[in-house]
Formats: structure tokens, sequence, C-alpha cells
């Protein structure tokens, strides 16, 4: 008996850890999530606008419900993401229930003025509520579905300045050292390292932000053989198709 309990408490605490490990990924998708989607993906705003609309569609057939909760955006120095539950705004409605095949319009509004200086960057997180509906007879846990959408208030004139800089890590990789001295948010999505010739010697994607006085390290490898010393040219494409271009030297 004393095995059998004791390895029933080792699958669920299993099962437990799995529903955990999904969540976390479902919650870094940013535009589909399972059965519903939300657009757009990305929310801009200046600080005149009072609201911004938004459609949530629930592409499966049951009734979903779902919560919205905004939080304050902000970095670590070493560009780690850092939320905090803000009452700056609101989604309206803030607890949604959709129908299956359904669709719905609501409001991200702001609660009060807010600076017009800088940029101001939110991160909403949608969830889906399980507990809202019961369970099927055959599916013993529920599996909360969410996702992040980041919120851009952006005042005239406020930009990015990506500086970056490369050094060895290894004979086949680099960090690609990348600071943001601007006042608005960079986003690289890829970086292509080239030889004096132009001769593809490595690249990588990236999805990350980097927000306003912040500094992130991307690895980049060569998948087949050592990346030589001496000149080179960094690339960084951004996500607005901006392509900047770097001149570094590699030791060797």
């Amino acid at each position: 008996m004393h095995n059998l309990q004791k390895a029933s408490c080792q699958i669920n605490t299993l099962l437990k850890t799995v529903a955990l490990n999904l969540l976390a990924l479902c919650i870094a998708a940013p535009a589909h999530a399972g059965p519903f989607t939300i657009t757009p993906v990305r929310i801009y705003m200046t600080p005149k606008d009072k609201a911004v609309a938004m459609t949530i569609t629930n592409e499966g057939d049951d009734e979903l419900v779902m919560q919205a909760d905004i939080y304050s955006w902000k970095q670590t120095p070493e560009g780690k993401d850092d939320l905090v539950l803000t009452e700056d705004m609101l989604l309206s409605p803030p607890i949604i229930k959709l129908a299956g095949k359904s669709r719905q319009v609501v409001r991200l509004a702001k609660l009060r003025p807010l600076p017009q200086t800088e940029q101001l960057t939110y991160r909403m997180i949608v969830r889906e509520i399980p507990e809202a509906k019961p369970a099927k007879d055959n599916v013993q846990i529920q599996i909360a579905i969410a996702f992040s959408l980041p919120i851009f208030i952006t005042p005239p004139g406020a930009k990015n300045k990506l500086d970056c800089t490369v050094e060895r890590t290894a004979a086949n990789s680099i960090n690609a050292i990348c600071e943001n001295t601007g006042n608005a948010y960079a986003h690289p999505l890829d970086f292509e390292l080239t030889g004096p010739n132009g001769d593809k010697l490595a690249s990588r994607d990236s999805g990350s932000y980097i927000l306003p006085g912040i500094k992130h390290i991307y690895e980049i490898k060569r998948a087949d053989g050592r990346i030589p010393g001496g000149k080179a040219r960094l690339a960084v494409t951004h996500d607005n198709g901006v392509k900047q271009t770097y001149e570094v030297v590699l030791t060797d």
C-alpha cells in the first residue's frame, strides 16, 4: 500500500510539473495560444490616446472565459523582464466570456493621465480561466492557456539607439553586446556576422526587446567551424526593417 501511495504522489507531482511547463510555453506565445487569438499582437499608443480597440477571437467550439491583467514592464540591468501589477490601464471588460467560434472587440483604456516625456512600457497578460467551465469526463488536468502582449505609449520624437560591440567566447562563437541608449524600445530580430569580403560567418535570430538604458548579450555561433579573427561586420535587423551595421574586430 505504501508503494502505491508513493507512486500516486509521484504521478501527481509529474502531472503538475507538465502543466506548469505547458503554461510557461503558452505565456511565451506572442499572438496565438491554443483556441484563441488577439489582434493586434503589439499595442501602440500615444500619450494623447485614451483607449485602443482589440479583437479577441475564440477559435474553438467550447466557451472560453478569460481574464486580463496589466503590468508595468521594466527590465533589470541584465535585460530580464520585471513585471509589476499596475492600475494605470484596464481592459474593458476585464473578464471576457466568448462562445465557441465567436469574437469580441474589447478596449484597453488609460485610467489616469500618464507622463508624456518618455516611452512607457506595459505587458498585458491574458489568461484562460479553466475553473470557469466544468471538466470533461476524460480530462484529469485542465491547463490554463495564456499569453503576453507588449504595450508601448510613445511620445513624439522618442527613438531607440542601439550600440553593439562583440567579444569572442570560443573558437566558433562570439557575444554581441547591445545597449539601447535611446528613449524608446529596440527589438533586434536578426544578427549576421560577415567577413571583410562579405562572406557570411555566423548568424542568429532574436526575439527579445531591449528597453531604454538596458544592455543585452546575444550569443552568435557558427555551425561549421571556427570564426576567423580580424575585421568583420555585424548587421542587426530591427523589427521595423531597419538594418544597422557595425564595424568590429575579432580576436584570434
